[in-house]
C-alpha cells in the first residue's frame, strides 16, 4: 500500500553522516533535499517550523525505523550574510530532534567541527588547532578543533554568552514542590537538584527522570521568566537539567553529574553542551566555578565534558559568562536513507 501522507515529497533518498558526541547522536545532512529559505539562520528555523515538506524530512530522519525517540541531527545551511570587514561563518545549521527544531546544540556543534575537518570543508593542520565558525539560531558559535599527528584529539565548543535568568522559582511536580533555576545557554533550561525529587542521575532512574523532567519543563514554560525579553524566538523552556554534586576531583575542580531531559522527554546521553554552559553560569554565581577551575561535567552514561569560563561580561540582561565546553565526537556511519513510495508508514513513528 503506498504512503498516504499528503506531503508526498519529490525526493527519494537522503545521505547523512552520523556522529556521536559523548554518547549523544548527531545526524548531519550536508545537502538537504528540500529548500530551507530565509534571510538568516533564525529566519530559516522559523520557516522550517511551518513548512510541511521540511517537517516530513525531519520526521523521516528522526523517527523509527530510521531513527528513534532520542535522535538528534542538523541540516547544513548557508551562513548568515555579514557586513564589510566582518568574518563570515563557515556555514549555518538548523538543529532538529523528534519534536521540532532547537535554537542551540553544543554536542552538535562539537560534531559539526569534527565533520568539517574530516570532510575538508575547513582546512586543518596536522598538528595544531583550527576554528570552525557556525551560525546557529541563537547566534554565532565556535568549534575549535585540536589536532595531533593528523588526528582530531578534542574540540572546544565556545557558546553564545550564558546567564542566570531567575532563581528560587517554585514548581509543583508529582514528587512535590521543587526550587527551579532558569538559565540561558543558547536555549532556556530549568535546573533542579535530582535529590530534591528523591532521584539519582542514574540509568536505573531514567524513566522517573523523564517523567518529572517533562513535568518541570512544561510547568516552568508557563512562568513569566520563560519569556525572552527581546526575541520571542528564544522564549520557552527547552529542557530540564537534573543534576547532582559529586564534590571535587584531586585537583580541586568541581564534579557534577546531570541528565538533561529536553524537547518532550528526550534524554541527552552526553552532559549536554549548551546545558553545560547554562550550568556554568549558575556555578560561577555560586562561587563554585572559579577562575582557573574546570567543571568536570558527567552524563547519565558517565561520559564527560570539561567546562571552563573564558570571560565574564556585562550583557544587555545582566552578568553573562562566555563558556568553553571541551569534548570529542566520533563518526558512527555514513548512510543513504531511501523513501520507498509503497511504504505506508513513511515518514515513520515514535513510541515515546
Amino acid at each position: 500500500m503506498p504512503t498516504t501522507d499528503p506531503r508526498s515529497p519529490d525526493w527519494s533518498s537522503v545521505r547523512t553522516v552520523d556522529y556521536h558526541t559523548a554518547g549523544e547522536p548527531f545526524r548531519i545532512v550536508e545537502h538537504p533535499p528540500v529548500p530551507l529559505p530565509g534571510t538568516d539562520v533564525p529566519d530559516r528555523r522559523e520557516r522550517a517550523l511551518a513548512d510541511p515538506d521540511v517537517e516530513f524530512l525531519r520526521q523521516f530522519l528522526c523517527y523509527e525505523p530510521r531513527g528513534h525517540a532520542d535522535m538528534y541531527g542538523g541540516f547544513v545551511v548557508p551562513a548568515n550574510e555579514v557586513g564589510p570587514g566582518e568574518e563570515p561563518a563557515h556555514f549555518g545549521v538548523l538543529f532538529w530532534h523528534k519534536d521540532g527544531f532547537s535554537t542551540a546544540c553544543g554536542h552538535g556543534t562539537i560534531a559539526l567541527g569534527v565533520w568539517a575537518v574530516d570532510t575538508g570543508r575547513v582546512a586543518a593542520p596536522e598538528d595544531g588547532s583550527v576554528d570552525v565558525l557556525i551560525d546557529v539560531p541563537s547566534g554565532r558559535v565556535r568549534a575549535t578543533v585540536h589536532r595531533s599527528g593528523g588526528l582530531t584529539t578534542g574540540v572546544d565548543f565556545v557558546n553564545v554568552p550564558s546567564r542566570v535568568v531567575a532563581r528560587d522559582l517554585k514548581v509543583e511536580t508529582s514528587r512535590g514542590m521543587v526550587d527551579v533555576t532558569l538559565t540561558f545557554g543558547g536555549a532556556l533550561y530549568a535546573s533542579v537538584r535530582a535529590g530534591d525529587l528523591g532521584l539519582r542521575v542514574s540509568p536505573d532512574d531514567v524513566t522517573a527522570l523523564i517523567e518529572v523532567g517533562r513535568e518541570i519543563k512544561w510547568a516552568a514554560n508557563e512562568l513569566p521568566e520563560a519569556v525572552h525579553p527581546t526575541d520571542d524566538r528564544l522564549s520557552g523552556v527547552y529542557g530540564t537539567i537534573l543534576h547532582e554534586d559529586l564534590g571535587t576531583d584531586p585537583d580541586g575542580n568541581p564534579v557534577q553529574r546531570n541528565v538533561t531531559v529536553f524537547a518532550d522527554g528526550e534524554v541527552d546521553r552526553s552532559p549536554c553542551g549548551s546545558g553545560s554552559c547554562a550550568r556554568a553560569a549558575v556555578l560561577v554565581q555560586d562561587g563554585v566555578l572559579t577562575p582557573g577551575r574546570t567543571l568536570r561535567h558527567r552524563s547519565i552514561v558517565d561520559s564527560q565534558f570539561d567546562v571552563s569560563v573564558r570571560d565574564t561580561i556585562d550583557g544587555p540582561f545582566g552578568p553573562e559568562v562566555v563558556v568553553a565546553v571541551t569534548g570529542h565526537a566520533h563518526r558512527t556511519g555514513v548512510h543513504e536513507f531511501v523513501l520507498d513510495r509503497t511504504d505506508a508508514i513513511a515518514p515513520g513513528f515514535v513510541l515515546r
